[in-house]
């Protein structure tokens, strides 16, 4: 029963549209604004900064809590847990291996993300996932996501557009998943984390598909671009 709690604790919680109710609280429709979404990148620009941040972590951490609250209950031998998996057995789950207990955090994962994507309170629809994803990996791969961090920001510096550094980061994140394993010298042994650099493929894909429409508007030249910001001007165009 616990993982499976887990996992739909997971989904649950990043199934919360908390982009559509901050903007709803300021009487804003978001979904009818700007791109339509609900992400933090949409509220920012239509409902304002501090909500946009404000969105920004709460969706982040709709990602964060249930991974590091997995990684915390349920370990393979050898590491600290607090629920151990004798007591896991006792309930007829067979946690055993390393690579079970890695599948069930990269599960949690996905399950965050997944609801986050498709929330079922908005008719199966939701944001691009970008902040929910840096949430559930910083438990899972925490350097790495400080390294896509820096690629994201480089990115968005030189472009000033948010959808093509979230792409371009999204992209390197299989090759930062393989770069830290080789570096720690996993694969010699074996006992690098296959799962997930499976789940880094997954999420890399599934978030350049959820920016199509930014991909479109980026080849005809109508993305929207953030511009620094000037006194008593816009903040993007």
């Amino acid at each position: 029963m616990l993982p499976t709690l887990i996992i739909l604790f997971a989904f649950l919680l990043g199934s919360i549209p908390f982009g559509l109710l901050i903007a709803k609280s300021q009487g804003i429709n978001i979904r009818e604004h700007g791109s339509g979404n609900i992400g933090a990148t949409n509220v920012l620009r239509v409902v304002g900064k501090k909500f946009g941040i404000s969105c920004f972590f709460l969706d982040f951490f709709k990602g964060f809590i249930p991974v590091l609250l997995s990684i915390n209950l349920i370990s393979f031998e050898g590491h600290s847990a607090i629920i151990p998996l004798a007591l896991l057995n006792d309930f007829g789950v067979t946690l055993d291996s390393r690579m079970n207990v890695q599948v069930l955090h990269i599960l949690t994962a996905l399950c965050s993300i997944l609801g986050h994507n498709y929330s079922p309170w908005v008719g199966f629809k939701g944001g691009k996932g970008i902040a929910t994803s840096a949430g559930a990996l910083i438990p899972l791969a925490p350097f790495g996501v400080l390294a896509l961090l820096v690629v994201w920001f480089l990115t968005f510096q030189i472009t000033r557009y948010v959808s093509l550094a979230s792409i371009v980061a999204a992209a390197a994140l299989p090759l930062m998943i393989l770069f830290g394993s080789w570096k720690h010298g996993k694969f010699p042994n074996g006992d690098w984390n296959q799962p997930l650099f499976i789940f880094s493929l997954f999420i890399a894909v599934m978030a350049i598909w959820k920016h199509r429409s930014n991909i479109k508007n980026l080849l005809n030249g109508s993305e929207s671009k953030f511009i620094r910001k000037e006194k008593n001007g816009p903040k993007s165009t």
